[in-house]
């Protein structure tokens, strides 16, 4: 796994999956057969996992088999569910005024501002360092996100206020003898190591609990909303999936179907029905026939 640079959580999962093969077979799972591997798959279906996990934990199951194991026959035994499609939450406008609000301290209305004003995922928020600021050029770049993949984002004038006001606000016990470009944002309680994603998500719920927002949104919800409403504003789809370092179209473009604005404004044909018709415009004397 080193060797292909699969990222710390991908490790976890795919030691994880070996953990429950093996607690499943009571023995090694060098010794599994293909009968093992079928009623593997029938136990997981029967326990009630989401298909979520169960395909996450084949897929470490996959890789045992396929790379470590180099057990093709059984490899080709594995198969995974097709995910239903599920329309992303999102919150409004008048929501993420009220949530930004309502933070409670100056450090969690800085975190939720980025989440929400640049699309950020958990992750890409915590890990920003000073040198990923660029005042210059009004951008914040995201190094090595999600797929190993860099991308800018934009740096809105009200943001970069509110990172100056942090800036000023931050602790600093941590930072002795690192240089101001590598020093995190957003330290954590441990020396060298910025906050947790943890830690983001439970400032984000207490913001909502406070506003008063009922819906089960999680903090991811706020890069779902980033989406929404620059999609709802017109901005162009793939500008947005630039923005969002989505690789295909197709997984920026299921926003169209929480954009609330752009379905709302569209005409229905029943009303349509009640109107009446357009009369036909009148053909001028000297204009030839059609």
């Amino acid at each position: 796994m080193n060797s292909r640079k699969l990222g710390a959580h991908t490790q976890r999962s795919h030691i994880y999956s070996c953990k429950r093969l093996a607690a499943f077979l009571k023995r090694s799972p060098d010794t599994a057969t293909a009968e093992d591997l079928r009623l593997f798959q029938l136990h997981l279906a029967e326990t009630g996992i989401s298909i979520c996990n169960r395909n996450r934990i084949m897929t470490g199951v996959r890789f045992l088999f396929r790379v470590t194991l180099r057990r093709l026959d059984l490899a080709a035994e594995i198969y995974h569910i097709r995910e239903p499609q599920k329309i992303p939450l999102v919150i409004s406008p008048d929501e993420t005024k009220r949530l930004l609000a309502v933070a409670s301290s100056l450090k969690a209305r800085v975190l939720l501002s980025l989440s929400y004003g640049c699309g950020l995922r958990a992750g890409e928020v915590v890990r920003l360092k000073v040198k990923h600021i660029d005042s210059a050029q009004k951008i914040i770049r995201i190094e090595q996100s999600k797929g190993r993949k860099d991308r800018n984002v934009m740096l809105s004038p009200e943001t970069l206020d509110r990172l100056r006001q942090w800036w000023k606000a931050r602790p600093s016990r941590y930072d002795t003898g690192t240089l101001v470009d590598e020093r995190w944002l957003f330290p954590g309680t441990r020396r060298g190591k910025p906050m947790t994603t943890r830690q983001l998500s439970r400032l984000f719920h207490e913001a909502a609990d406070a506003a008063g927002i009922k819906k089960a949104v999680t903090l991811h919800a706020l890069r779902h909303s980033f989406a929404t409403h620059l999609l709802e504003r017109g901005t162009d789809i793939r500008v947005i999936q630039a923005l969002l370092g989505h690789d295909k179209l197709d997984t920026t473009a299921r926003y169209t179907r929480v954009a609330t604005g752009m379905i709302a404004g569209i005409e229905s044909p029943l009303d349509l029905l009640s109107q009446p018709p357009k009369k036909p415009r009148k053909r001028r004397k000297d204009q030839p026939p059609a």
